[in-house]
């Protein structure tokens, strides 16, 4: 029975704008206040004498409670979790847990304070959806120019043209304005100017009839009749041989597609995204590329900065892609050491994002520990003496004209020799068990047997 000033206390915690649970030394819930009630969704009266892992129903509760096995707290634990209500919810809370004595000092209880992150999530997902287009994140001033500049883009069915250096997210670009614009729901089709040679790419883009060359035994339909009513997305556009330049100058000019071997053309309806890391204005004055299809592709025009000038941004993309890591490898890591910022945040990115996301990577799955240190970065960020080299594109965010300005930038990638160490490692850790090796780095077990035979690791 509670006695007068026991109440006096209830009622103080009922007007507390937090959830709050009062325990006994064994964790059994003696009160629970107003504000939990409607937070779990259960009568207060319900879980008085339950465990408290049965009412407030938390991941923290699982995966290890501070109080568990322990009668008091030396010192006040705060936790980020959540809790599942009676609606079978997952609440974003913050729990606070302290112990409770008694006059003479002796320990007799816990209080557990649980806050609410739901308007908090909400917040963040408004201010990150301002740094971002798409999964395109960003809060520098030159992103959010290019930010500004992508929805208008994206509306018109005019050619658009995106140059940036190596790694910056020109692809990811490309199928972000195919996404937004009133193409979407038709395919996005993507093909790469520098992989195939020239008959076959010829084959590959506008398709052959059959006996159109040796090998050729029945008709074939190109990625032009493909991405009808969608995009075709060109990416190293630099590398397409000049006969085909000549092909798809005609083809931007009519909308007509010819097959290779036939005389009869067919209507495509399909918009052109083209991309390239080279300076396309150097390469026509050079005779390499044709002035006629670089104006033709060049009616829109979008350049992604290098990361190294994209201030603030490496910060932004650390935290983005350590929770991004965080889910797909089922990590919880809290973030990275004062130290291992500091290297992060000096470091040039000559891989640019790519590079960055890559780092990420690599840190997350080798790091064993709850916040990520130096030790679990790549060797070559601190270990590698700077390398200057040219960039090959403008580093201004918006539609450009001019040629590119020489740039110095430092550091030289080595993401081979850093996936080639973090299977060495992860296979160390399992004990040259690659089902587990697969496992913790988050891939297919034939990725892992692929990467090992490319890198020449043995197992056995």
């Amino acid at each position: 029975m509670r006695d007068a000033h026991a109440l006096d206390f209830y009622r103080l915690l009922d007007d507390v704008p937090l959830g709050v649970l009062v325990m006994d030394r064994h964790r059994r819930v003696v009160f629970c206040n107003r504000f939990l009630e409607t937070l779990i969704g259960m009568p207060a009266l319900t879980t008085e004498g339950l465990h408290c892992r049965n009412v407030v129903r938390s991941r923290a509760c699982i995966t290890g409670c501070p109080a568990e096995h322990h009668a008091e707290l030396s010192e006040t634990a705060c936790i980020q979790s959540d809790l599942i209500n009676r609606d079978r919810k997952r609440i974003p809370v913050r729990m606070t847990l302290s112990s409770l004595y008694d006059i003479n000092g002796k320990p007799v209880g816990f209080i557990e304070t649980i806050e609410d992150l739901r308007h908090l999530k909400a917040h963040d997902e408004e201010a990150a959806q301002a740094y971002s287009f798409s999964h395109i994140v960003g809060q520098s001033v030159q992103m959010q120019k290019l930010f500004g500049m992508l929805p208008v883009v994206a509306q018109s069915d005019a050619s658009v043209l995106i140059t940036g250096e190596t790694g910056t997210g020109k692809d990811m670009l490309a199928e972000a304005l195919h996404q937004e614009s009133a193409r979407a729901k038709g395919p996005f089709v993507k093909i790469n100017c520098g992989a195939l040679p020239e008959t076959l790419l010829e084959s590959e883009l506008f398709g052959h009839t059959k006996g159109a060359f040796t090998g050729a035994v029945e008709n074939k339909q190109g990625r032009f009749y493909l991405a009808h009513n969608g995009t075709l997305y060109l990416t190293e556009i630099g590398d397409l041989p000049l006969p085909l330049q000549v092909k798809l100058l005609t083809f931007l000019d009519d909308k007509i597609v010819y097959p290779l071997g036939s005389t009869k053309g067919y209507a495509a309806n399909v918009r052109v995204i083209a991309a390239t890391h080279r300076d396309l204005e150097q390469m026509v004055r050079e005779g390499r590329f044709r002035q006629d299809l670089f104006f033709r592709l060049n009616v829109m025009r979008l350049n992604i900065p290098p990361l190294r000038d994209r201030d603030g941004d490496v910060r932004l993309l650390v935290d983005y892609f350590l929770n991004y890591f965080n889910q797909k490898l089922h990590r919880n890591m809290s973030g990275f050491s004062a130290k291992a910022m500091q290297i992060l945040l000096s470091y040039a990115y000559p891989g640019n994002v790519r590079e960055l996301r890559n780092i990420v990577e690599y840190a997350v799955s080798v790091c064993r520990e709850k916040k990520i240190l130096a030790a679990h970065l790549p060797t070559y960020l601190s270990e590698r003496r700077p390398m200057a080299v040219e960039p090959s594109t403008p580093s201004e965010p918006a539609v450009q004209r001019a040629g590119p300005a020489p740039v110095r930038r430092e550091g030289v990638s080595s993401w081979i020799e850093m996936e080639k160490q973090l299977i060495l490692d992860t296979l160390v850790h399992t004990r040259g068990n690659r089902v587990l090796a697969a496992k913790q780095l988050g891939w297919a077990r034939s990725t892992l047997w692929r990467k090992m035979k490319q890198y020449g690791i043995d197992a056995s």
